[in-house]
């Protein structure tokens, strides 16, 4: 399954869509990853900050405790958000 991740610029679709597709998918969120994915529906890119986090450090705290969620969706979207991360993508 090919997810729509960047609009036809090529710069990523807002970090909030992205949880809103992650929810979708991973129904039975692991708890440790929950409160980085309901912090990531408040940002729109990385650049963002959640209280005194980076948004950078919200999406990789997320991915960090995101081993449990598998499949074809998460491993396109876990790659996303590792190329957002490192500047590979722009939003």
């Amino acid at each position: 399954m090919e997810l729509k991740l960047t609009t036809k610029n090529g710069k990523s679709i807002p970090v909030y869509k992205i949880a809103e597709i992650i929810l979708k998918d991973w129904t039975k969120v692991n708890f440790a990853a929950k409160p980085y994915l309901d912090a990531m529906f408040t940002l729109t890119s990385p650049n963002d900050n959640y209280g005194l986090d980076s948004g950078t450090n919200i999406i990789l705290y997320f991915l960090s405790n995101a081993s449990t969620w598998k499949g074809e969706i998460a491993k396109e979207i876990k790659s996303h958000l590792k190329k957002l991360t490192s500047n590979k993508i722009s939003v």
